[in-house]
């Protein structure tokens, strides 16, 4: 093909062998393979003979090029044909053929590579595209449907990678030898309706009390906790705040668990979040057990829970199918021992077995950024030993492990598989669900984390370009579709992104949700900045506003929401977006005071020694104790004391001593804030 293209560049003394001399016209081109000798001189009718040279030369050039042009776009636009149909010709290896012309592909992979993965040249490729009607070039990066549609122009079908790198680190970790494989304990995830008693059977487990009131029984902390049993079997226990957070760990691969216990409240039942939790169960492939809690109540009907899940096609050994259930009592310990038997001798005969001596892959569960710490992450090691000191990458961060801490905040030196740690030393956050690869060395892991990040801002890079002249028709004539713009703030990655999850489910006709900004930390000012330029709303969950934030706020009339449980926050924006905008309690902060000390006062706890900050703070007052800006505790002041005496009141600008009724662990550097509560009239504007 090459030479073809170039016919019109060869030297003359070679195109009678391409191209026979004809008499009479164009004698330049028929005679140009003659040698010089034989030309007639040049004094013979030499302006005739100029003139029909120029002519002949002219008209033969023009056809020439012609051909060559469409001789070459025909063999461009017949090769890929050629290469189907010579693949086809060959294609009698069958299954074989078809997973050799498999490529495994990221999403915005470059036209170069592409072409390099095919085993074709870019040439070839920005042909292909061109005929498609793209215009690419080589280093031009491509989605995943144009990947499709040339991968299929040259027969090959794509399997989509869902990192970065992913088959990097497989080949740079070590092969699973199977005479080093060794009995690992049970991953059980505990999921259930709110209010039904996830966090109790977990509590009771575990045999630690965890602050009380925690927001209807939803656990606002995704965490892992590894729990000794009798006889000293090990188990982890997944705890998560609803199931939005164990959907985005599986839809990122991430098979964390081996167990899913179903918590039913028998003075209840099957309720919506009952079925979420039987069809993550379901589709994640584990085992299910059913725990009917709550038995101890003289309401509880054992009879119609377990007929409504029947209903739902989980049926119960009592109703003659395979699910194993348990009565139990998570106040009182009823039943929760034989529940913990029955898990054991599941997972006895589910065989699970890790390579302790390779090196650590695990999941991330959580991450939070710590005021003290920096950056940490709750990993569940799955597979090897990780140790203080060992290079990782973790969705696009990369980092060394500088600490480690278990599920009390104990310093430990290495951590085998399934058993959850606390790490130190990222370089940013990860979300739930993203692997944890320890690798070889640093040099790895920062390619690997480049890598992604490059990724990622190609990708918001192409969300941003999504935007159509159809797409702004479509909302002119359907009414001018509005947004409604929304910053999330949360104390922790996982809580963050479940909500973000859920919020972006609702939607209705006149107003869909826009998530401008999300972030993990306290609502700062520059939250409000951006809200104010972008007239959003601020939702905080579990965290609250520092001072200057509401004074912004207040002063741009910014609306920030403050939630601790998913669902009230979801019910609200829906109820907002249906236009069911009823009057609604909210709160109004009074006072705030800082703890300098602490006194442990006998036969009534622990007493506060406080400055008050802004406001006054009364004697029956509710308060909220912040730690980092991460509410710790909800309740009333039990105590109100200046010196010895007590006191009704105090002013800003005084120090005293604040009790919180039935709560004891306060710390120095605690915010106590009064608030109040007061209707208003809700609108959307």
């Amino acid at each position: 093909r090459t030479d073809e293209v170039k016919v019109v560049e060869i030297p003359k003394d070679t195109r009678p062998s391409r191209r026979p001399a004809k008499g009479g016209r164009g004698g330049g081109r028929s005679g140009g393979g003659a040698p010089a000798p034989q030309l007639p001189p040049i004094g013979d009718n030499r302006g005739g003979r100029k003139r029909r040279r120029r002519k002949g030369k002219s008209a033969v050039d023009q056809k020439e090029v012609a051909d060559s042009v469409r001789r070459t776009m025909a063999q461009m636009s017949s090769a890929p044909s050629r290469r189907r149909r010579r693949r086809r010709e060959d294609g009698e290896a069958g299954e074989e053929e078809i997973q050799e012309l498999t490529i495994k592909v990221n999403e915005f992979t470059t036209v170069g590579e592409l072409a390099e993965l095919m085993d074709v040249s870019a040439t070839e490729m920005i042909t292909a595209c061109l005929q498609m009607g793209m215009m690419v070039t080589i280093n031009q990066r491509l989605d995943m449907d144009t990947i499709e549609l040339v991968a299929d122009e040259f027969s090959y079908k794509v399997e989509k990678l869902d990192e970065v790198a992913e088959e990097m680190i497989e080949e740079l970790n070590e092969e699973v030898d199977e005479e080093k494989l060794a009995p690992r304990p049970p991953v059980v995830t505990v999921m259930g309706h709110v209010d039904h008693g996830k966090t109790s059977l977990l509590d009771y487990i575990r045999r630690t009390n965890v602050v009380a009131g925690e927001s209807g029984g939803i656990t606002q902390h995704i965490g892992a906790y590894h729990v000794e049993l009798e006889g000293g079997r090990m188990v982890t226990f997944l705890d998560t705040p609803g199931h939005e957070a164990f959907t985005a760990m599986r839809a990122r691969g991430a098979q964390v668990t081996d167990v899913v216990v179903l918590i039913v409240a028998a003075d209840d039942s099957v309720m919506p979040q009952t079925v979420e939790a039987i069809d993550h169960a379901r589709a994640a492939n584990v085992p299910l057990f059913v725990a009917i809690n709550k038995v101890d109540l003289p309401t509880a009907n054992v009879d119609k829970i377990k007929r409504e899940l029947s209903e739902r096609e989980v049926l119960v050994e009592d109703y003659g199918g395979q699910v194993q259930s348990c009565e139990i009592s998570a106040m009182t310990g009823q039943g929760v021992d034989t529940l913990l038997e029955m898990l054991a001798l599941e997972t006895e005969l589910l065989e699970l077995k890790a390579d302790p001596e390779r090196r650590a892959k695990g999941t991330i569960v959580e991450s939070r950024l710590d005021r003290g710490r920096g950056n940490v992450a709750t990993v569940l090691i799955e597979e090897g030993m990780l140790k203080v000191g060992d290079p990782f990458i973790t969705g696009m961060h990369s980092g060394r492990v500088r600490a480690m801490l278990d599920e009390r905040g104990n310093s430990i030196e290495d951590a085998g598989p399934s058993v959850p740690v606390q790490v130190l030393g990222l370089g940013g956050l990860p979300q739930a669900g993203d692997t944890f690869h320890v690798l070889e060395n640093d040099r790895q892991t920062r390619e690997i984390s480049q890598k992604r990040q490059q990724l990622r801002r190609e990708q918001e890079f192409h969300k941003v370009r999504r935007v159509s002249l159809t797409a702004i028709h479509d909302q002119i004539a359907a009414g001018e579709v509005q947004e409604l713009r929304i910053i999330i703030k949360g104390d922790v990655d996982g809580s963050v992104e479940a909500l973000q999850d859920a919020l972006m489910q609702i939607s209705n006709d006149e107003v869909q949700l826009n998530v401008i900004s999300r972030a993990v930390g306290a609502i700062t000012e520059n939250d409000v900045l951006l809200a104010t330029a972008s007239d959003a709303v601020i939702i905080g969950f579990n965290v609250r506003p520092d001072g200057r934030a509401r004074e912004v706020a207040a002063a741009e009339q910014v609306d920030i929401r403050m939630y601790r449980v998913i669902y009230e926050a979801v019910e609200d924006v829906k109820a907002a977006l249906s236009g069911l905008l009823k009057p609604t309690v909210d709160e109004r902060v009074v006072a705030a005071a800082e703890v300098r000390e602490t006194f442990s006062v006998p036969r009534i706890g622990t007493i506060a020694g406080c400055f008050v900050s802004e406001g006054q703070i009364l004697r029956s007052s509710q308060v909220r104790l912040l730690r980092d800006g991460v509410v710790v505790y909800e309740g009333v002041v039990g105590s109100l004391r200046r010196f010895k005496d007590d006191v009704r009141e105090v002013q800003s600008g005084f120090e005293c001593g604040i009790g919180i009724e039935n709560f004891t662990d306060i710390k120095v550097g605690d915010v106590i804030e009064a608030y109040e509560m007061f209707e208003i009239e809700r609108t959307l504007e």
